[in-house]
């Protein structure tokens, strides 16, 4: 069964760029009864290895826009050590994994909701930029540091958001800079890094199941190149869509059963 859903999630990644974290970890919390600690810290490294698999070839040579990835780091990679800090200095117990399964579902839900927007706040981006370019410029830096924190802290504690938010965000604050494949590039050179800085946070603390990450990743690797390969033929509207529901779907069931 792990191998079928590593397969499963990999192929979806492939696909869209997006999954890793959002769909493996609520399939290891409702399906598999993993603790929500090992979950989170497993999927980091899952999403982290699958994504690697599939970059070379969705990665297209000068693609990446490393100003963007720069200011993405400084938040994000800053806040993930923060949150590692928290999670090494104050362990959770009872009381803390009841939290952790609400801030996975609400991770998940939130995804979801930015992925159904994702259009409509590229086009308000788009105004903005237009209507008050040298305003809209000053704030870029500051707010795609921002939305790096808020990566930062979203990734490393429930392991969902590098992906589809990552892109939702610099959507939004470059909407006339980032193409569609720079968009997807630069969103995969940092949210990889960014999986990996977490997920030795969590490896060094304890909460990575390398047993359970083989079987995905056997899965995974495979099946991830596969969708790679066929996700520039399959419409990318209709997909996102599709995952936005399930997403949606999934977020709504974790949350019931973690309240």
């Amino acid at each position: 069964m792990e191998v079928v859903a590593g397969a499963l999630t990999g192929f979806i990644v492939g696909l869209t760029g997006v999954g890793g974290g959002a769909l493996m970890t609520p399939i290891l919390l409702l399906i598999f009864g993993v603790a929500p600690t090992t979950a989170v810290g497993t999927d980091l490294w899952f999403a982290a290895i699958t994504k690697i698999a599939a970059t070379r070839i969705h990665h297209g040579h000068g693609l990446i826009d490393w100003q963007v990835v720069k200011r993405l780091w400084m938040g994000s990679l800053t806040f993930s050590v923060l949150t590692l800090i928290g999670l090494k200095w104050g362990p959770i117990h009872t009381g803390g994994i009841h939290f952790l399964k609400v801030a996975v579902a609400g991770a998940v839900l939130l995804t979801s909701v930015g992925m159904v927007f994702q259009t409509r706040l590229h086009g308000w981006g788009r105004r903005l930029r237009t209507a008050n370019p040298d305003q809209f410029k000053a704030w870029q830096a500051p707010l795609t540091i921002l939305a790096g924190a808020l990566l930062g802290v979203l990734v490393t504690l429930t392991s969902v958001g590098a992906g589809a938010l990552g892109v939702v965000f610099m959507a939004q604050l470059y909407p006339l800079r980032l193409t569609p494949s720079r968009l997807v590039a630069t969103d995969i050179v940092h949210a990889i890094p960014l999986a990996l800085f977490a997920g030795l946070g969590h490896l060094y603390i304890g909460h990575v199941n390398f047993v359970l990450l083989g079987y995905l990743l056997l899965g995974s690797i495979p099946a991830v190149m596969v969708g790679a390969m066929l996700s520039s033929r399959l419409p990318q509207t209709w997909l996102r869509g599709l995952l936005a529901t399930v997403l949606l779907v999934v977020g709504i069931k974790l949350w019931l059963s973690a309240t």
